[in-house]
């Protein structure tokens, strides 16, 4: 899954009082309130140079993936959706802007919700089906997209490597987990340093849950983000493990909703509201 946050993080020139440096190459000096040229860069580097890298590295194995997209980056980023519509990879909703949904009060985050419909239906050509918010949702999250009525599933959820249903406004609703674990933040929170580290993660990972596999059916999330994964030294390690991943038999590199189609098919839900 590939976050495009880049041109809806918190800014100065978004009235928001701040300018957004997370997942960076290192922690703002700068205090709250001033602009931070220097983590506007960073950001800016997603959307200029790692995004295309990492859409050849897909393109040249013609693998499919999914875009965390964030309504307002993509809005602002037209040549990233014509790519993105070209290449036919799905759009999970990453909200309207890149904002904590936590922080958000109730009708704030209907109103955040009902723009990222309406953008991605604008720049897409078609309303998203998945979401995943930033970091984790809030507590009235869920039960506002189940509200809105469109939605196949969402990813907000760390507490399983298969999907699965939770029951919530009366209903099963379908949940894909997501993963911090497989991902390049480890680059900006761990000591992860090359993409030799991040390749070596992956397979063990992937190897793990291949052996698994013989008895069970495993799913393997791998985030990314443009600003860490699309510098050379990262992406390296990626197009190695994807190298790696398509030697192997009977595995199905697929786009998201495509698992979501999967297991509300040939999983239904058994729960009763």
């Amino acid at each position: 899954m590939l976050n495009y946050e880049e041109g809806s993080e918190y800014s100065i020139g978004d009235q928001d009082g701040l300018s957004d440096s997370s997942l960076g190459e290192m922690v703002s000096p700068v205090p709250i309130g001033e602009r931070d040229l220097a983590a506007e860069s960073m950001f800016e580097f997603g959307s200029r140079v790692g995004f295309w890298r990492l859409m050849r590295i897909f393109a040249q194995r013609q693998l499919p993936m999914t875009i965390y997209a964030c309504a307002l980056a993509l809005e602002r980023n037209p040549q990233a959706v014509e790519a993105i519509k070209a290449a036919g990879h799905d759009i999970c909703c990453h909200g309207w802007r890149w904002v904590e949904h936590f922080k958000l009060s109730e009708e704030e985050e209907r109103r955040h919700i009902k723009m990222a419909i309406d953008s991605l239906r604008k720049t897409m050509g078609e309303r998203p089906l998945g979401w995943y918010c930033r970091y984790g949702a809030g507590v009235n999250t869920r039960r506002l997209l189940i509200e809105e009525g469109g939605f196949l599933y969402d990813s907000d959820s760390y507490n399983d490597e298969l999907p699965f249903y939770v029951i919530a406004n009366n209903r099963p609703h379908l949940i894909i987990p997501y993963t911090l674990t497989n991902n390049d933040v480890k680059f900006s929170s761990t000591n992860f340093g090359t993409g030799e580290d991040f390749f070596k993660y992956l397979k063990e990972s992937f190897d793990f849950l291949y052996e698994e596999g013989a008895v069970a059916p495993k799913m393997m999330n791998v985030g990314m983000h443009m600003r860490l994964l699309g510098h050379p030294g990262r992406a390296s390690g990626l197009a190695k493990f994807l190298d790696y991943v398509i030697t192997k038999r009977d595995v199905w590199v697929c786009r998201r909703i495509e698992i979501a189609r999967h297991w509300l098919e040939n999983h239904p839900s058994q729960e009763v509201a």
